[in-house]
């Protein structure tokens, strides 16, 4: 019993560490109540479209992932989920610190992701403060953070933060 005990006060206290650390972190991201620029920020999706990062019309995720990081590999298909089972979100990955454009479009086959794929670049990178993968922020219809999160997040967690 002892042992179950000690391994319980254990993960316990793990956790508690790991929380505190990506609360550390997140504090170098964009601030919750902080305006997006309202200068539009074109990019190009994996399929050749364009993009704006600004000027959000409903709800948005915005999440920043690397196609070799493997929390991203685990979490990307919560955000699939949340994406298909709520119209008033919309979703947008940008791939960041990748070799070339097949290795996010592998990611994405893999992953059969059906929302726009991004293609980042450093300016987008310093702009939202991505230190860390995956990150991501949810922006309203205002253009205003109104959450934020690094690391894995479930299902229910991204939906939580789009209320």
């Amino acid at each position: 019993m002892s042992f179950l005990k000690s391994l319980f006060i254990q993960a316990v206290v793990f956790f508690a560490i790991f929380q505190a650390l990506t609360m550390f972190k997140e504090s170098d991201m964009l601030s919750t109540g902080e305006q997006i620029s309202q200068q539009a920020v074109a990019l190009k999706t994996l399929d050749g479209k364009t993009i704006e990062l600004a000027n959000f019309k409903k709800t948005t995720v915005v999440y920043f992932f690397a196609p070799w990081c493997q929390i991203c590999h685990v979490s990307i298909s919560n955000l699939q989920d949340t994406y298909e089972k709520n119209q008033q979100i919309n979703v947008i990955a940008i791939a960041l610190d990748y070799v070339d454009k097949k290795e996010v479009f592998e990611f994405s086959s893999q992953h059969q992701l059906t929302f726009p794929i991004v293609l980042g670049t450093e300016q987008i990178k310093h702009q939202y403060k991505i230190e860390a993968y995956p990150s991501y922020y949810v922006i309203d219809d205002k253009n205003t953070v109104i959450a934020k999160s690094m690391g894995y997040s479930s299902e229910i967690g991204l939906f939580l933060r789009t209320l």
